[in-house]
């Protein structure tokens, strides 16, 4: 069965934004394992499901302007439309407003399966106007998922007004175990009506992030927890902080980069506290993965993001244009239903068709090979659908897969600036190129549908290989054939020395 609505936005436009792998994360089937219930919250979540994020997007509402703590990488802004991270709206919603733009979206992207609210400050230090949005939408939309994202610092106390509101995915930051080391993240709390400093600040907060987790679990809410990798200063740590979460019963664990560029006014963009390297993220998340489920198709969305996972139609949805919107919401339920339906069931095929395709990829390696060959990571230009259908010089993010004798597995996502911007000012961006190839780190190849002549001289010169062989095939399907061909042509043979260069 092919579904005309997967992959795209309203109208039947392929979707620009989002990931299109069809095996992000790090397993290939990360729901098989759990029960019926825990699936049914899980299958169309694209921030809990690798699978889901490619045909379901999400939407938040930003209702809660206040923040009880401060951290060194967090500076919000409110109305702000040119930055894409956490914490940056362009305008503030009452519940009233958050919940007409809801129900627009839901009516007009009916892939749209989770509403959640991350803010721009913390949702549970705007109690009032977080739950009475959550409230009003379980009334009056029911058929969408409903989430929180908090710190931590409230969240005991509001454990059992979540539940009473259906809410069943709460995603808690937390960057730390060891207060000596949150002293270093947050320069303050404020508890109890008084401002709190250091690391009995750091250590109130650990205490009541720890304490809310138990008490989600312990009401079989799902739990995601996010961290922020900030080199330095908790990297090696937060492996005891997957260990301990997991111990707990958390479902996901994210660990992200900072962000952390001086333009975005933050403490450690200021003091020039260094973003860590790919390498770095992969290594940390490769060492938590050993301890629970890991996220690593993460996109650091602002707080008032709509569309898929990848891409922001907010703009599409601002107050002046809901306002002038016919709504029925009745009718909207219908057809959103059915579009998820065929959806599960275009999702069901495709889950027997790759698990067929790669039991032969990975045998034709096998059976082709007598010795072990080093996996390599690949970078993919990708506008949607699953497919190599994009230009290099048109791409703003690259995939990364690691190719392997084990299979085709999705590592992460590299932003960069578009090298070609128009048929004007192809090639014109040096910066733009420079800023790819440091991006491509680490990656030996490059999978496009097209590329010119400067950059691909350019990639050569930096040891990436351009490929646009397998333009519009499928993504894992191709990366394994590129994989066999640098077998066969002896790339990957004996290759101690370039181990031992990269170690």
């Amino acid at each position: 069965m092919e579904l005309s609505v997967l992959g795209q936005n309203n109208g039947g436009q392929q979707s620009a934004g989002g990931c299109a792998s069809s095996s992000c994360g790090s397993t290939n089937d990360q729901l098989s394992h759990l029960p019926d219930n825990i699936r049914e919250k899980v299958h169309n979540h694209p921030c809990y499901s690798e699978e889901a994020h490619h045909y379901f997007a999400r939407m938040h509402v930003a209702v809660a302007p206040a923040c009880n703590i401060q951290c060194h990488y967090c500076n919000r802004k409110y109305d702000c439309a040119n930055e894409s991270r956490p914490g940056v709206v362009s305008e503030v919603l009452t519940p009233e407003q958050a919940v007409k733009k809801v129900k627009a979206v839901a009516a007009t992207i009916p892939q749209m399966t989770v509403l959640g609210i991350a803010g721009p400050g913390d949702p549970l230090a705007n109690p009032q106007r977080t739950l009475e949005t959550f409230r009003m939408l379980s009334e009056q939309a029911p058929d969408i998922k409903l989430c929180v994202s908090t710190n931590g610092l409230a969240l005991p106390e509001c454990v059992d007004e979540l539940a009473k509101h259906n809410i069943d995915h709460v995603t808690i930051t937390i960057n730390c175990v060891d207060p000596e080391v949150g002293a270093k993240i947050y320069p303050w709390i404020y508890w109890n009506n008084k401002r709190i400093r250091g690391v009995k600040a750091a250590k109130i907060l650990i205490e009541q992030q720890q304490k809310g987790l138990e008490m989600l679990v312990a009401r079989g809410i799902l739990v995601k927890v996010n961290s922020v990798l900030i080199p330095g200063v908790n990297d090696e740590h937060l492996k005891e902080v997957s260990k301990i979460v997991k111990a707990k019963g958390a479902f996901l664990h994210n660990v992200m980069p900072l962000i952390a560029e001086p333009e975005h006014g933050t403490f450690y963009g200021v003091m020039g506290q260094r973003s860590p390297e790919p390498e770095e993220l992969q290594d940390l998340q490769d060492a938590c993965a050993g301890d629970m489920n890991m996220m690593r198709h993460c996109r650091q969305c602002r707080a008032d993001a709509v569309g898929m996972l990848g891409e922001d139609r907010g703009d599409e949805f601002t107050l002046d244009k809901i306002e002038s919107m016919e709504i029925d919401y009745e009718a909207a339920m219908v057809k959103r239903a059915a579009i998820h339906a065929a959806i599960k069931e275009e999702l069901d095929e495709k889950s027997a068709k790759k698990a067929r395709l790669a039991g032969l990829s990975v045998a034709s390696v096998q059976n082709s090979t007598s010795g072990r060959y080093r996996p390599v990571l690949m970078a993919v230009a990708t506008s949607g659908g699953g497919l190599i259908n994009q230009h290099f010089g048109h791409a703003s993010e690259f995939l990364v897969y690691e190719a392997s004798t084990s299979g085709v597995r999705f590592i992460g996502h590299r932003r960069v600036d578009q090298y070609c911007v128009g048929n004007d000012t192809c090639g014109e961006k040096e910066s733009a190129l420079a800023g790819s190839l440091r991006a491509l780190k680490g990656c030996e190849a490059v999978l496009c549908s097209k590329i010119g002549f400067e950059p691909w001289s350019d990639l050569e010169a930096a040891g990436i290989q351009p490929n646009g062989e397998h333009a519009m095939e499928p993504i894992e399907e191709a990366v394994m054939a590129v994989y066999r061909e640098m077998i066969e042509s002896g790339r990957l043979e004996n290759d101690g020395a370039l181990l031992q260069a990269k170690a």
